[in-house]
């Protein structure tokens, strides 16, 4: 496994939050992904163990399969290199995620908003927060039965060095729509625990990009949910099998 010195330290700053006081699922999975020093092309999986301190370094220990992230002695985060045999169904245009953008639960407003006075699950998300000025403003909504999309208008100003959108972006932008496809339905589905991701493809910065998630099955509290982002020309550029820790489902 490749990885870097067991002495380097990892810090998620405050703006990738996604609840008020904890990192984004989606951002902290690709962040985490990245200390493998694998290509953005192969996948990874990442399990999320406690939730994740904004601001605070936290320590990378590698190991011979696992990859571990501490905050002092409590494990946050382990990664390691997965398998990801995920077909996603076909997305809806850009045009028709764009018009069922109003119906976003993202823009809707929620009894017991963890951010009174704020729209949305979680209003300051760094992924799906309307309220969230430096966010992705990924806004998810129900296309029919089977899947939510979002109609994802990319900033040119994210860009890396080589003009595309920032991998940890992608991991982000996979992260929240997964539990929106259980929300459209009513069901409660809790942290996300793990996710599995691999950017099969480069994303420009500054595009037009369409990410829809579904609903894949129960098994107890865990609810396993499928994303994946493709290009303006129905190209898929990213993908990611996400499992999110909730109530058991009755």
């Amino acid at each position: 496994m490749q990885h870097n010195s067991a002495r380097e330290r990892v810090i998620i700053e405050d703006r990738f939050r996604g609840p008020p006081r904890s990192g984004n699922g989606g951002y902290v999975g690709g962040k985490f992904a990245s200390l493998l020093g694998l290509p953005s092309s192969e996948p990874v999986e990442v399990t999320l163990r406690a939730p994740v301190p904004l601001d605070a370094p936290m320590d990378v220990v590698p190991g011979d399969d696992v990859l571990s992230v501490k905050a002092g002695d409590v494990l946050i985060g382990e990664v390691r290199r997965a398998n990801l045999d995920l077909t996603p169904p076909a997305p809806p245009s850009f045009e028709q995620a764009l018009a069922a953008q109003p119906g976003a639960i993202s823009l809707q407003v929620r009894e017991g908003s963890p951010v009174p006075g704020m729209r949305g699950m979680h209003p300051i998300c760094f992924c799906c927060g309307e309220g969230h000025d430096e966010g992705l403003h990924v806004y998810a909504a129900r296309i029919d039965d089977t899947q939510v999309a979002a109609a994802w208008k990319t900033d040119a100003a994210w860009a890396d060095e080589s003009g595309n959108i920032p991998v940890e972006f992608l991991w982000t932008a996979l992260d929240c729509p997964g539990q929106i496809a259980f929300a459209v339905e009513g069901i409660r589905t809790g942290l996300l625990g793990r996710i599995t991701a691999v950017a099969l493809r480069d994303a420009p910065a500054g595009e037009d990009y369409v990410v829809t998630a579904w609903r894949d099955h129960i098994e107890g509290k865990k609810h396993f949910a499928g994303s994946a982002i493709f290009d303006s020309k129905g190209a898929l550029v990213a993908k990611a099998l996400s499992i999110w820790i909730g109530r058991r489902d009755t």
